[in-house]
């Protein structure tokens, strides 16, 4: 194995994290900049108004985009594993 493989490898690796986990932090960013408009217009300053609308839009997301998010890493671990001969010789 040369340095460029795993180099390579690890770059398939966080992408995969990356493209698995985008929906989530997309959702969660879309909802925490609409309730710090709302606090900002509203002047409330509660600092814990803001966790609960992101918990369950992230937990929102799983469900929604689970199956999605468990192809993706299962197809990432399938090649890895299909693959594992060219890894050890």
């Amino acid at each position: 194995m040369s340095s460029d493989f795993i180099i390579a490898l690890a770059g398939q690796a966080v992408y995969t994290i990356l493209k698995a986990s985008a929906p989530m932090l997309v959702l969660g960013l879309i909802v925490g900049l609409l309730v710090s408009i709302f606090q900002a217009t509203t002047q409330i300053q509660e600092q814990t108004l803001a966790f609960i609308p992101k918990i369950v839009a992230v937990l929102l997301s799983i469900l929604l985009f689970g199956p999605w998010i468990l192809n993706t890493l299962v197809d990432f671990t399938y090649n890895l594993l299909s693959n594992l001969y060219k890894y050890i010789g």
